[in-house]
């Protein structure tokens, strides 16, 4: 471990929800004196309770902060908690550094370091990738880009939070542009998963003997084999909600038509997760599609009444 990453570091997380609360816990685990800021007061109180220290505002929160990182769902989050009322570019200090791991079109990532930059402070475009339990482990993969100052400044919250982590350009907007490739293959693969394991049902078969054939088959992907459970189990609590591949599938489109790419089969994917959310469980969780799917065919699926 340098002698960077070893020592004590005062850092904002910003976002309390399962993703930036793991996160935080995970800061505070490694030594950080972390102070947590979130919409939800409860959310606040809970992280004081586990020994944090909690602020009302972000402004508050990134006071003497050497580090802020924001874990919020998209760019306009993103820019209010940096430029919006009570914002912590307001008060963060020269040459800290903003940690950004919202998923956003990379031209707009460029514009929030350009202008964020512009006031002497630091930009890491870092999105992030793995799930609320490895986010409490420590152990999420982080997509991230920016100076070689913001990296250094960066790098004891990045090795508190990542078990691995991608240096994928010394400016902002490539790890916003990795980001979303991966969604586009994650939101294709929820799709293509759900109506299978619908069209699994149509013919009649035994859907936990479908999941047990091909998790150990060719067609298997990490998304079957980690939404598909849910859909056994009759249970759509939600882990990343319907209304996130609205979103990430919807910036992809945009990024397409910008570069005048054709991209069909990420577009019938936004299709069916637009459906799913119009018919109620935009806040449910994405395997959800599957229960449109059945909805539309008649098909009876686990926990359907």
């Amino acid at each position: 471990m340098s002698a960077s990453t070893s020592q004590k570091q005062r850092i904002a997380v910003i976002g309390l929800g399962s993703m930036g609360y793991g996160m935080a816990t995970s800061l505070k685990r490694a030594g950080h004196a972390v102070t947590g800021c979130d919409v939800s007061a409860d959310a606040v109180a809970r992280f004081v309770k586990d020994g944090g220290a909690g602020a009302k505002t972000p402004a508050e929160a990134a006071k003497d902060a050497d580090i802020v990182v924001s874990v919020v769902v998209n760019a306009a989050q993103t820019e209010a908690i940096l430029f919006g009322k009570d914002g912590a570019a307001e008060t963060m200090p020269k040459g800290s550094v903003f940690i950004s791991s919202a998923t956003m079109d990379p031209e707009v990532a460029r514009r929030l370091a350009k202008q964020l930059e512009a006031t002497g402070r630091l930009y890491l475009d870092a999105p992030i990738s793995g799930g609320a339990q490895r986010a409490a482990q420590g152990e999420l993969t982080i997509l991230a880009s920016g100076s070689s100052a913001a990296f250094a400044k960066a790098r004891p919250a990045l090795d508190a939070m990542a078990a691995k982590l991608y240096e994928l350009g010394d400016a902002a907007g490539q790890g916003a542009a990795f980001k979303m490739i991966n969604q586009l293959l994650a939101g294709v693969h929820i799709a293509a998963a759900s109506e299978a394991m619908a069209f699994a049902a149509k013919q009649g078969l035994d859907i936990r003997k479908v999941y047990e054939v091909i998790t150990a088959s060719a067609g298997n992907s990490w998304m079957f084999e980690n939404r598909m459970p849910h859909v056994l189990d009759g249970d759509y609590t939600p882990r990343s909600a319907v209304e996130i591949f609205v979103k990430d599938l919807g910036i992809i489109q945009d990024m397409a038509r910008s570069a005048r790419f054709p991209v069909p089969v990420s577009a019938a994917a936004l299709q069916m997760f637009l459906m799913t959310a119009a018919a109620g469980m935009g806040r449910d969780d994405d395997a959800s599609v599957a229960r449109m799917y059945a909805q539309v065919t008649g098909v009876k699926l686990p926990g359907d009444k």
